[in-house]
């Protein structure tokens, strides 16, 4: 069911790509209610679209039919979280999210997968976290800019997904008492997220949750950056040096591929 719902969520965007007009800096689309190519509940539905509704990145919706899916697309501007986020020093990866239905997805397969716990890194507005909380999981995001976190802090509101302003390389995971969680690692590999993800596995590696914990990593196969000898979208080496064991891969849309053939593959990986 995952996969296909990722699938049609793919065919979405690209159907919606295609027909799009407007000159918003940041468009996504959410399915209005549940249907044979989305059988989500209709409760989670309805939860993404407050998420969206009450987020001040977007500042317009409407509705529309796309490949006979009945849909809201959501426009909106990242331009200050995006400039605010890079001026800290210790910042590793700039603000730029994912489709909120791409992170509802991913987390979906982070449950299937066993997880029970996300914790959320370089969580930008938190929709992962969210999702998570959406999904019954328990849900932490680390956010090192203050910015965002006040953003977060409007949307815990509908559901309190534990949102953290804090350095994601410093913070204190052991106070989480973490069990059964999967990391999700915001950034791909070549824009700071290798420095990100290097930071938290030395942070947490001699914990005792460690054996238990899993990953998910946002990659590229833009040829614009330079690949990784070992692949898996630019982050193999990393995966291979910290003794990690890729169990699967998935594409979903993002803000940043959707004007691009292909989607951005997310790396789920764990601890041998």
């Amino acid at each position: 069911m995952i996969e296909q719902l990722a699938k049609h969520l793919v065919s979405l965007k690209k159907e919606f790509e295609k027909t799009y007009s407007g000159k918003s800096q940041m468009q996504e689309v959410i399915p209005v209610s549940t249907s044979e190519l989305f059988p989500i509940k209709q409760q989670d539905l309805e939860l993404l679209h407050q998420f969206a509704t009450k987020n001040p990145i977007y500042y317009n919706s409407y509705e529309d039919t796309i490949n006979n899916t009945k849909c809201i697309v959501y426009e909106g501007d990242i331009n200050k979280y995006w400039l605010n986020s890079i001026q800290h020093g210790s910042s590793n990866a700039p603000f730029s999210p994912t489709w909120i239905m791409s992170a509802y997805i991913a987390v979906l397969m982070a449950k299937d997968l066993g997880y029970s716990e996300v914790i959320d890194i370089g969580s930008g507005d938190g929709r992962i976290a969210f999702c998570a909380k959406v999904l019954d999981m328990e849900a932490y995001s680390i956010e090192l800019d203050e910015q965002l976190v006040d953003l977060q802090k409007m949307l815990v509101t509908i559901l309190d997904f534990h949102p953290f302003c804090s350095d994601a390389i410093t913070f204190d995971y052991a106070s989480l008492n973490l069990n059964n969680s999967v990391f999700f690692i915001g950034g791909l590999a070549q824009m700071g997220g290798v420095a990100l993800a290097t930071g938290v596995i030395d942070k947490i590696v001699s914990q005792e949750f460690w054996k238990k914990t899993g990953w998910v990593f946002a990659g590229t196969y833009s040829q614009k950056y330079a690949p990784d000898p070992k692949n898996e979208a630019g982050w193999g080496t990393l995966i291979g040096n910290n003794k990690l064991r890729k169990i699967y891969t998935i594409s979903l849309p993002t803000v940043w591929t959707f004007h691009e053939t292909d989607e951005t593959p997310y790396i789920f990986a764990e601890s041998l």
